[in-house]
């Protein structure tokens, strides 16, 4: 009779022998690839650098033909199109890789014959500056203005990138993204073959690769206020309200409530401060009276939300995005949500503290006596006599326990956001609600410290010029000249037509067709 322990015992010595024979052989193990960031940061910003090591330990030997370390920016988007057509349904993505920097010095440092011994730890290390702008050629697309080319050309922040490892001292907040946007920085890291298939087509196939995310929000400047068209569905910058005396009542009076977009709110990219991002908004109110005898009507709180839209399109958009054409484009999808800020209460506000106008040609006073706060223009029942005129300041601040990033427009994603400010009324007994939709743009700043454009340079004991050098530099003679054939290279300067490139020399750009993943694919534009 045959021992069954004897069996087992044998089975599992077997096994415990053929898993030695794999680790010593290192056959079934992959090569292991660190990256590791020097100083590393929750976040990045505008001209940071990045800089570290790629250590790499193969448990055989490897032949490689290149070694590749990049750091690039992705985006990615999908757009579910439900439609009463089945053929029209799914689902339709988009992936554009807008940002590739290559760190040229990993050829340099190359083992002899190109080979990774096994058991040998190689170290390589690499440097990386985050740009101010985009290429040119990423926005390849046709622009309706070269605003939104200049929009596009913006570095985007990083943009609904929950599965990033989050660091030490980083909170996982709500960013407000959907998950059908995303947009990732990363340094990556290649090892592969290069072999030429047919029509000498160069094919690359991968030996091990890895990668590591960061988080990457931009400095940005605040853009010039948007005009808004008196029937503009989206915002509204002016409103106009009947009061009356009472109920059932004759009409005390026409009240008018107007405002313009507010600067935008300053955040910055990394800060040790715990004080919120702020901003303020000037409200104007107008009461005209309907006789001699009426008063402004009294003020209740003041209240102020913030909503957040993410718009996103599975094609490139030649525009600005609009709610209008993001319900009614299958290709173009929308997301908001709304937050409340802060309430006041404007009770304070009462009749005497508002400054009366005894004429319209009585408010156009000298520039040299005004105070500076502007005057609505009159509403539709006012009668040419007396007026008043209050001004109320609201502050903005942007909560801590959400995460923001600044306003952006990139081909495939934008940020924007809308503040709603909502004035309640008491008079009487009689309580209504006048509010107002103004678009607000959110900016961003480094840091704590001051922004310097020599901070992220690669030179080392570069010396920042002074004041007077730059001046002197502007008004020096200059001359003018065709270049050297020697240096023109590959500049399209005299070319009418692009050139005809390989596929492998492309810029970054769209891929034509979005990654495989289930449902329906289309092209990119």
């Amino acid at each position: 009779m045959v021992d069954m322990s004897t069996i087992r015992h044998t089975v599992n010595d077997d096994a415990a022998n053929m898993e030695t024979l794999r680790k010593l052989s290192g056959f079934g193990q992959k090569v292991n690839i660190d990256i590791k960031i020097n100083n590393p940061r929750a976040t990045y910003t505008t001209l940071d650098r990045i800089e570290g090591t790629v250590s790499i330990l193969a448990p055989t030997d490897v032949n490689f033909d290149e070694i590749d370390i990049e750091f690039i920016g992705t985006s990615k988007t999908f757009v579910e199109r439900m439609t009463a057509a089945a053929a029209v349904s799914g689902r339709s993505e988009a992936f554009h890789q807008f940002l590739k920097l290559q760190d040229r010095s990993v050829q340099d440092a190359y083992p002899a014959g190109q080979t990774l011994k096994a058991g040998v730890l190689y170290t390589f290390p690499f440097l990386f500056v985050i740009p101010e702008h985009l290429l040119p050629k990423v926005c390849g697309h046709k622009c309706k203005s070269m605003c939104v080319r200049e929009a596009h050309l913006q570095l985007p922040p990083t943009f609904g990138d929950h599965d990033r490892e989050a660091g030490m001292d980083e909170k996982a907040l709500d960013d407000f993204v959907p998950e059908m946007a995303s947009t990732r920085y990363g340094v990556h890291v290649r090892i592969c073959r290069v072999k030429k298939g047919e029509d000498d087509e160069v094919i690359r196939s991968n030996i091990a690769n890895k990668a590591r995310r960061v988080r990457v929000i931009p400095a940005t400047e605040e853009q010039p206020p948007l005009a808004i068209d008196i029937d503009d569905k989206e915002y509204c910058i002016r409103r106009e309200r009947v009061i009356r005396k009472g109920v059932l009542q004759a009409k005390a009076g026409t009240l008018v409530m107007e405002a313009i977009q507010p600067p935008a709110i300053l955040m910055r990219a990394r800060s040790n401060s715990s004080t919120p991002a702020m901003s303020s908004a000037r409200v104007s109110l107008r009461f005209d009276p309907a006789d001699k005898h009426a008063l402004p009507p009294l003020l209740g709180d003041m209240g102020a939300k913030l909503k957040v839209c993410t718009f996103f399109a599975s094609t490139a958009r030649s525009g600005f995005p609009d709610k209008k054409k993001a319900l009614q484009d299958p290709s173009q999808g929308m997301h908001s949500e709304q937050i409340s800020l802060s309430s006041r209460c404007m009770a304070s506000m009462t009749s005497d503290k508002w400054t009366t106008y005894e004429s319209e040609k009585d408010s156009h006073r000298d520039s040299g006596f005004s105070t500076g706060s502007s005057i609505p223009a009159p509403s539709k029942d006012y009668k040419g006599a007396r007026f008043f005129v209050t001004h109320l300041d609201v502050p903005i601040s942007l909560p801590t326990n959400k995460a923001f990033v600044p306003s952006f427009h990139s081909c495939l994603i934008s940020r924007m956001y809308q503040l709603k400010l909502e004035l309640h009324l008491q008079n009487k007994g009689l309580v209504g609600t006048m509010d107002l939709k103004l678009p607000i743009q959110i900016s961003c700043t480094e840091g704590d410290g001051d922004w310097s454009p020599r901070r992220g340079s690669v030179v080392e004991g570069m010396e920042p010029c002074s004041e007077e050098e730059l001046v002197d530099g502007f008004f020096d003679s200059r001359t003018m000249q065709i270049p050297d054939e020697a240096f023109v290279g590959h500049s399209d300067i005299r070319r009418s037509s692009p050139p005809v490139t390989p596929r492998h020399e492309l810029p970054p750009s769209y891929s034509f067709f979005a990654p495989a993943t289930g449902g329906q694919t289309v092209p990119a534009y």
